[in-house]
């Protein structure tokens, strides 16, 4: 190689690596996306609307729904929803909790690589279901959730539990029993901060999925940097 070609070769070779290290760093991460409620609220079918969606318009969007009954610690979870086992409550609390820590690598790395997540169920659901039950601390609740990533948009279905167990398959499970729901529905808003949307889901399905819809658009616009965070701090009482 002469000269001429090595100088020219040493000089772009610089700016070629950097420029696709700023194409890198400059990905776009995905946003994570929150669905709860109360039990029957629609989270399940709206998720699934959502995702197909989102999809068909080129968005790229995964689904995941906890507790995920697929692994070893969700076929624990599943039998104690289907009333097969008993579980002491502090016990299943932490099962549910690590059922969402399985997942939580798989999380952060797909956000990064610029796909949007819409989960049905997160954190918020396994603390306001087992605060509901007698001697179970809110706030111990919230302790083995801590540093899972942080949503950046928790959207809330809405319902008032007397309306929602109006539904159809209502009390299939352990946990749908109106008392109980109603106990649920007062921790969820205790648990309720500045990256949630309460949404009215007392209406139509289509006018619910419109709504969800726009605040998601919002939310996937809104990303303006890589950096995931973790919810919630340890022993942190808000």
């Amino acid at each position: 190689m002469n000269g001429r070609c090595f100088a020219a070769t040493s000089l772009l070779v610089p700016r070629f690596f950097s420029a696709a290290t700023s194409t890198m760093s400059s990905t776009k991460r995905g946003a994570l996306i929150v669905l709860e409620g109360c039990d029957r609220s629609g989270k399940s079918s709206q998720a699934n609307k959502l995702v197909e969606k989102f999809n068909l318009e080129g968005t790229a969007c995964n689904h995941l729904r906890f507790p995920d009954r697929t692994t070893t610690i969700g076929t624990l979870i599943n039998d104690y929803l289907q009333q097969k086992s008993q579980i002491e409550d502090h016990v299943i609390h932490l099962l549910f909790s690590a059922n969402r820590w399985e997942f939580a690598q798989t999380i952060k790395s797909k956000l990064k690589k610029g796909i949007n997540i819409i989960i049905d169920r997160y954190a918020y659901s396994g603390v306001a279901f087992s605060a509901a039950k007698q001697g179970m601390d809110i706030n111990w609740c919230k302790q083995s959730d801590v540093g899972l990533p942080r949503p950046d948009l928790v959207l809330f279905l809405d319902i008032s539990p007397e309306r929602a167990a109006e539904r159809s398959g209502y009390g299939d499970e352990i946990y749908e029993s109106l008392e109980l729901q109603n106990k649920v529905y007062a921790n969820y808003l205790k648990l309720k901060e500045r990256n949630w949307k309460l949404v009215n889901a007392d209406r139509k399905f289509d006018e619910v999925h419109a709504e969800l819809v726009g605040h998601i658009h919002n939310a996937i616009n809104s990303i303006k940097d890589t950096h995931i965070t973790g919810l919630w701090k340890p022993n942190h009482k808000s």
